[in-house]
């Protein structure tokens, strides 16, 4: 009998991360409320109200708020054990979720898809808890960022060990979405922009928003010399004002759970316009 594949992440070094956002000062993540302010833009152009909500990750309650303010009724699920007792949320893993199926209309969950080790089951699992026309909104940080960082990690003299995280891009999360039962998918990217000092800078970001690594094994502490590289090599993509720019790419994706009423695509080869006619016309 063939053994399971060894996880990517640690469950343990999450749940410690997750915990550490509840003891740094107001402030110090500042990804938080921008996914917050794209997640709930996109929500407010939904023009349906949710009774029931569940959201995914204890660490903005400026968000809990706004999604309490419309009147749902908010249930939160949290990796941090001491961060989910301490906000009164349910502790638990995304992707190993136990709840009522159906018990949700709507599951909003800001950052955090691409760090599970089942993609597809959490999607599956969210799937099931959606009662039918029920929404799911997300956002992560997605493929094509912290290029530079990525490249002065592989400074001469570092050594080639996995640090950090594989991305997943749109095209992957958009399949992954219809794979996994929901209908109306939609993925799209914000590109942020944020300029640094050095690299010392970005790597506290990093671990305010929770985005340090937690692959397990976990790899070998860099050494002084290691880390001296890479400040130099990220140093070295600095702009002529000596800041670095550094990317992140936002993907939000949402999809909803199926229901009869909802519009359906239209049956491949039922057009009756013609693109080379509509083409000629603009000649």
């Amino acid at each position: 009998m063939s053994q399971p594949p060894a996880p990517l992440f640690s469950s343990a070094r999450h749940r410690a991360q997750r915990d550490r956002l509840a003891r740094l000062p107001a402030g110090a993540d500042f990804l938080a409320p921008i996914i917050a302010e794209t997640l709930a833009d996109r929500l407010a152009m939904v023009t349906r109200s949710f009774a029931r909500t569940l959201l995914i990750g204890a660490h903005d309650p400026a968000l809990a708020d706004r999604l309490r303010a419309t009147g749902t009724e908010l249930t939160i699920l949290e990796a941090g054990p001491r961060l989910a007792a301490a906000t009164g949320a349910i502790a638990g893993e995304a992707d190993s979720i136990d709840l009522p199926f159906a018990s949700f209309d709507l599951i909003v969950w800001p950052g955090g898809l691409d760090g599970v080790n089942d993609v597809p089951g959490a999607l599956v699992r969210l799937r099931a808890l959606l009662a039918p026309d029920g929404l799911l909104l997300g956002a992560f940080v997605g493929d094509g960022s912290l290029a530079k960082l990525r490249r002065a990690m592989m400074a001469d003299g570092v050594r080639a060990i996995a640090r950090l995280h594989p991305q997943i891009d749109l095209a992957a999360t958009g399949n992954l979405l219809q794979r996994t039962g929901f209908t109306l998918p939609v993925v799209d990217v914000d590109d942020l922009a944020v300029r640094y000092g050095d690299w010392f800078a970005l790597v506290r970001d990093l671990r305010a928003a929770g985005l340090s690594s937690r692959l397990s094994p976990a790899p070998p502490p860099l050494t002084r010399e290691e880390v001296a590289r890479i400040a130099l090599a990220f140093a070295g993509q600095a702009d002529a004002d000596g800041r670095i720019a550094e990317q992140f790419r936002l993907v939000h994706f949402s999809g909803w759970a199926p229901h009869p009423d909802q519009p359906k695509p239209a049956r491949r080869g039922s057009g009756t316009a013609s693109l080379a006619d509509a083409l000629k016309a603009k000649d």
